[in-house]
This record gives structure tokens, sequence and C-alpha cells, in this order.
């Protein structure tokens, strides 16, 4: 394969002209040909997702797909699919065209082709006398099957146009499709009816071309709606977002209004109460109660302030903001989460790759079966017609239509789905993991607890004021950004000045020194207090021997030149998440064993563990140990799920069979892992595992109908218990019935 990791692109093309499994696979095989390239194309989004080496233009991969039968142009990268899409699926760029496939749509397209709704309605009125006339022996007159023969023209060859300009489209190229199978059986109703009447025969069947073809486009015409359906999470993701922005003058005030699309990151800008903030940014003035709802699937709303982040396409419920904006297009949090979203909904499961793969082969091989009922039946001695009416239904019958839908459907709807509540699934490949894995890892800082130190305890020396112990630890621990050290400096705001510090000194993971008030001060571990001089009382080292959380001891001098004293020991720690034990407990509901796996000491992760309810703690691991324990539990036999949300838990994350990234971690834990819990809460993980265990669920109840309705159906039209009517009707509701079937996961709680 030519091209290396450095120089390839991605590249996303949308297709015209699919109706079914064996389109999509030969235009997989098609794309595959060209020198280098790998591509995925999905049925449900009509696209191909292609890799390729730079030196292969996009022209290439167009022909390619143009070679298979089928229409395709370059997606813009600032164009997502969800803006693209219209009543019924088509895209705007081609205004609701119909396109070769016979994917016809409602709006009419500026080449004034006709709308699939009018095709139908046309094709209903006059299938409903051809019908009646038909079956019901006192409704003939004298010359109706001419009058039938006219009726059914314009259905069959009028409303069913698409399918036939597909069949003739893919014939050039020596392929057969779903369309083939429609045409013939269809047109052989019709040219055997025309024949009989011609000749003066008695026995036609206009109402089998005729009603075949209005069930098929009543097929479509539902299956374009509810694949519109499925599409509908990622387009309210993409709505989300605002579409013009006031900017602030330099007073503050509401200044020019502005298209988003022409703001800067720097720029500053106004959201009014109720108003959806335009973009990314960092609040410079005034408060707000911000709703995520849609973007993080959590209902309450959080208040924000001069310096809070908050994310485009959010809202502001009742505050005025000033924000400056940090990232604007295709950098914005929700541009990612879209992208992210997309590129899940265009990959593919093994499950699908095994479904188009036997599609590519199903349409010759019901063609071939076709002929050999016709033969069957003539060789049996019952004649012509009757052979051929058996040979018609398997033609029908057999349409993979439902086998083309079955998972990406399923795969459109959940992912879109989770991106409402929160979850963010890169692929099918990480529902399928989801589904399988029976153990779950989580880090304990920022996934168990908030991540975020407090002030938990302060333990006083005889004659201490703790006050003034906070006081004075806060002057000394203002000068450094640690953690430990903002928390302290928290637990002492009290709205007064803290005392000036002089002769500050940070000592690398020991503490800090300086001068309070005149006098020599300290703040750090026993092993600080003992470089100092300091005297320690021992029912204060006592507490910072025996704490499970981190220790500060806080003395100073009593006077200038003599040696401090230690007057208290803060305990300062980690805050253990609200959700987590109902977290933790719903995972175990679900079969899965949970394990922690942290940095910490032994006392420090059992005492967080006994709190949430786990039982296996495994601690004091580096982040290369955390690496070898998910190894370790993977040799086990263990299907394992790693929970992070730091640079030290990316390498876990990606050894894990899957990685599920806390969205309030970092960039390197999120691009690591398969699954990113945008709420930042834990039970989104459970509720992750859960909608993967669903979609699966969804799939595989859809290829069992696929799968099942064709190897059940076509020995029964071959003998001749199906009629072709019926056959239509029944294929037509396979489609439907896998695409309704997926708009389930719709109600996903």
């Amino acid at each position: 394969m030519s091209g290396t990791v450095q120089d390839r692109r991605d590249v996303v093309l949308d297709i015209q002209g699919m109706t079914c499994a064996s389109c999509v696979a030969r235009v997989e095989k098609r794309l595959q040909l060209v020198p280098g390239v790998e591509a995925a194309v999905n049925l449900a989004t009509e696209s191909a997702k292609v890799q390729a080496p730079t030196g292969i233009g996009d022209e290439a991969l167009v022909e390619a797909v143009k070679s298979a039968g089928y229409d395709a142009t370059v997606r813009r990268a600032a164009a997502p699919v969800a803006h693209h899409v219209h009543e019924g699926g088509a895209h705007e760029d081609h205004e609701g065209h119909e396109d070769h496939s016979g994917h016809v749509h409602d709006v009419e397209d500026v080449a004034g082709e006709t709308p699939l709704r009018t095709r139908l309605i046309v094709a209903a009125v006059l299938s409903v006398p051809i019908l009646l006339v038909s079956m019901i022996m006192p409704l003939q007159f004298p010359g109706w099957q001419w009058a039938m023969l006219a009726l059914s023209l314009p259905v069959v060859l009028w409303a069913g146009w698409p399918f036939h300009r597909a069949t003739l489209r893919n014939a050039r190229h020596g392929a057969a499709t779903m369309d083939t199978l429609i045409t013939l059986g269809t047109m052989a109703a019709l040219l055997w009816s025309a024949w009989v009447t011609v000749t003066g025969g008695m026995h036609v069947y206009f109402e089998v071309a005729a009603v075949v073809t209005t069930f098929l486009l009543l097929g479509r015409f539902i299956e374009q709606r509810s694949k519109r359906r499925a599409g509908a999470a990622l387009r309210s993701l993409i709505d989300l977002g605002a579409r013009e922005v006031v900017l602030a003058a330099s007073d503050g005030r509401d200044g020019e209004t502005i298209p988003v699309e022409r703001l800067h990151p720097g720029d500053r800008f106004i959201v009014r109460p109720g108003g959806t903030i335009a973009t990314d940014g960092v609040v410079e003035a005034g408060e707000a109660a911000i709703d995520a709802s849609m973007l993080t699937g959590e209902s309450v709303p959080v208040a924000a302030g001069p310096g809070a982040a908050v994310t485009g396409g959010t809202i502001a419920t009742d505050g005025r903001l000033v924000v400056r904006a940090t990232a604007v297009g295709a950098e914005t949090r929700l541009a990612r989460i879209a992208a992210l979203v997309e590129d899940a909904q265009a990959g593919k499961s093994r499950i699908q790759r095994l479904a188009d793969r036997i599609s590519g082969v199903f349409v010759p091989v019901v063609i071939g079966l076709a002929v050999l009922t016709l033969v069957g039946w003539l060789l049996a001695g019952q004649g012509l017609e009757a052979g051929f009416v058996a040979a018609v239904a398997v033609l029908i019958i057999a349409c993979p239509c439902a086998l083309g839908l079955a998972t990406p459907v399923a795969i459109l709807v959940g992912t879109g789905r989770g991106a409402q509540r929160g979850i963010l699934i890169t692929g099918p490949e990480a529902i399928e993991s989801a589904g399988r894995i029976d153990t779950v890892v989580l880090d304990k800082t920022g996934t168990v607890t908030s991540g975020r130190m407090t002030v938990h305890d302060v333990v006083l020396g005889r004659g201490a004021d703790r006050d003034e112990v906070l006081r004075i630890a806060a002057a000394l621990e203002s000068g450094s950004e640690h953690p430990i050290a903002r928390a302290i400096v928290a637990a002492a705001d009290d709205g007064a000045e803290l005392p000036a510090v002089t002769g500050f000194r940070n000592h690398a993971g020991h503490g800090v020194t300086g001068t309070v008030d005149g006098r020599d001060a300290f703040a750090g571990g026993l092993k600080l207090a003992a470089a100092r001089g300091a005297r320690v009382p021992d029912d204060l080292a006592a507490v910072a021997r025996d704490a499970v959380s981190t220790v500060v001891i806080v003395g100073w001098a009593a006077a200038a030149g003599m040696s401090p004293t230690a007057r208290a020991a803060i305990l300062v720690g980690d805050t253990v998440r609200d959700d987590s034990r109902e977290a933790i407990t719903g995972l175990r509901d679900l079969g899965l064993d949970v394990v922690l796996l942290t940095g910490d000491g032994e006392g420090v992760a059992r005492a967080v563990a006994d709190e949430v309810g786990i039982q296996t703690v495994i601690a004091g691991v580096s982040p290369e140990g955390k690496v070898d324990e998910i190894r370790r539990l993977q040799e086990s036999g263990r299907r394992v799920a790693m929970v992070g949300d730091g640079v030290n838990d990316a390498a876990a994350l990606a050894t894990a069979d899957l990685g599920i990234a806390m969205g309030g971690g970092t960039d390197a834990a999120m691009h690591a892992s398969d699954i990113t819990l945008v709420r930042d809460s834990l039970t989104a993980a459970g509720d992750a595992v859960r909608l993967s265990r669903r979609v699966l669920a969804i799939i595989r109840g859809n290829l069992f109908w696929a799968f099942g309705y064709n190897v059940a159906a076509i020995p029964l039209a071959a003998l001749g218990l199906l009629t072709p009517m019926v056959a239509g009707a029944a294929m037509a509701f396979s489609s439907v019935f896998v695409v309704l079937n997926s708009l389930r996961l719709r109600s996903f709680r």
C-alpha cells in the first residue's frame, strides 16, 4: 500500500445512487482499487469515509465512484452532513434531487425532478382500479385488459422510473443491485401481461406490476422519512450554534452584530439573558447560569462568572455576559463533538462488513435462483405461467434493502442519541467493545473523585487559633500554584486581605517557607518541619503519620530569631463525587466487576474505595504500571474498560479493550479513548455501556429479521406460496421494520 502514516489524508464523499448493501459493496470495492485507498461506505448516511495517499487527488476518488455507477461529491470540511440534509434525506447542494438509485425525495429540485411523494400518489391512485378490476370479476368489462394496460404503463414506467434508471445505470457498469431485482420483477409482469393482452389471452398480471411498484415506492418513502429522523440527533447538535453574535464595545456595551463566521479568537462578544453562547470562550464580565443540557445531557444549569470557561451552543439562562472567544469554527467543542459523532456514524462494525460482503454476491445469486425456479416449474410440468409468477415472486422478495440498513441505521440513531445524552462514541468498534466488557477499571483522581482539593479539617495544637493558622498558611501558599496551596487559600478566604510574605521560597515536593508578620513560618510536610528545626508536638506528628489524606503542617516562630513550632495540621484531600457511589452501584448492576486503580497510597485509595463501595483496589501505581495492570487483567481473560481523565491515564485508556474519558479531563485522555463522557459525571460511564448494549441488541434483531426474512421467504416464493404482490409488500415492510426498530433508540434514557 502506498503512502505512510504521515502522508495520508481523510476525505468524505457524499454519494448519490446507493439503495442497498450490494451498492455499498460495489462502491467500496471500486474505491479500494485506487492504489493506497481504504474506504468505508455507509448506506444510512449515503457517504464514504476514505483514507487516501496525499498523491491521490479528489478527482480520482470521484471517478472511482462514478466507475461503479454512482455520483459523488467531495464534502467540504466546513459543511457537516447535518447541514445538508433535507426532508427525505436529500442534500441541499442538490436541492432535494431525485438520484439515480430511486432515492427520490420530497423536495422539488432546480432541475424539476419529480418528488417521491408525487410518484407515490400517482401510483397509488392508478393502482387501486387496477387491483379492483383485476381481482373482482363482476367489475371486469369487455376490453378491460386494455384499460388495465393503459393504467399500468404510467405506474411501472413513470412512477417506477427511479428503480429502472438505476438498473440501467448499473447494468452499463456490469453491476446488479436491488433495483435490478425490482426492474426484472415488475417489467416481467408488465411485459407478460401486455403480450397476453395483445394476443387475446386471459391471464394477465397488471396488478402485480402496478401494486408491487406502489408498495416499493411506499416503503422507500417511509424509509427516507425515517432515515431523516434517524439523523436528527446530529442535526440538533449542529443547530445549537448561534447564527449571529453581538460584539462587545470597549466599554462593555453592545456593539456591532455580525455573522458568527466572522468571529475570531480574542474577540469579545455579548451574551444576553436567554441567549445562546456563540462560541467557546472565557467570561470576562457578568454572571449567569449556563444551561448545557442539549450538549451534556445534564439538566441542572451551572453558574459561570469571570474567569469561567463556557462552551458555544450552551445557553445563558438568566444573566448578561461579556465573553472573550478562545476558539471558533471547526475548533470549537461543539464542532469537534459533531465531527466525532459523524465519524462514528460513517464507520463500520465487523457485523456490517460481513453483511456487505454477503450482499455483494446476493443479487446475482437471487437472479440465478429465479431462473432455476422458472426452469423447475417447467420441468415439473406446471406450465410457463405458474413458473413465471413464482420466479417474479423470488426476484421481488429477495431484495436485500433491509440487510444494508440493519447496522448503519442503528449506529446512526444510537450514536446520535448518545451525543444528546453527553456520551460521544468514536465508532462502531467502540459499541461492540462496550457490549463485551466484563471489568471496569476506574482511575481515582478526577474520575471517582472530583479532582479538586479541599480542606477537610484543621487539627489545632495547644493554644492555636484556627483563623490565625489558616491566615498564615494561606499567606504562604498564595505564592504557589499547587492544587493543595489553592485549597488552603480558598479555605482562608473570608474577605480579609492576607498578610504580606517576604523571603518566600518553594521547596518542591515538601512545602513553602517565608516570613509573615516578621515571623519565620512554614507550611509543608514533616520533612520540611524537621529541615526548619521546628518542634512538632506528638499529637500533630501522629496526625501526619496516620491520616489517609494529605497533611500540611503549619508552624511559625514566636518571635524573630526563635526556632519555629508546629501550630496545626491542615488535612487536605480530594472530594468524592456526589454520584460516584450511585455510578458504581449501577456498573455492578450491569454485571461488571469494578476495580480502583490509582497512583495514590494504599490508605488514601482504600478510604475512597470504602466510601463508594469498591472492593478491589490497586494503589501506588505509576502511569506505566497502570498499563501493566490493564494487560495483567486482559491476560487473565478479562475484557477491560478503563475510565480516566488525565494525561497519566492516556496510555492505559489506549491499552484497555474500551477507553472511556471523563469530559472534564485532558485532551490527551479524550484522544486516547473510545468513548468520551461530555457530562462530567461517572454515572455516564454506566449509561455508555447500557446504550452500547442496547444498540447491539437492536443490530442483532435487525440482522436476524433481514437474514431470516430472506432465508425463509425465498423458498416460499419459489414454491409458489407467495404471490408477487405479497412479496412486494413484505420486502418493502422489511426495510421499514429495520429503520423503525432502530428508531426505538431515540427513547434511550
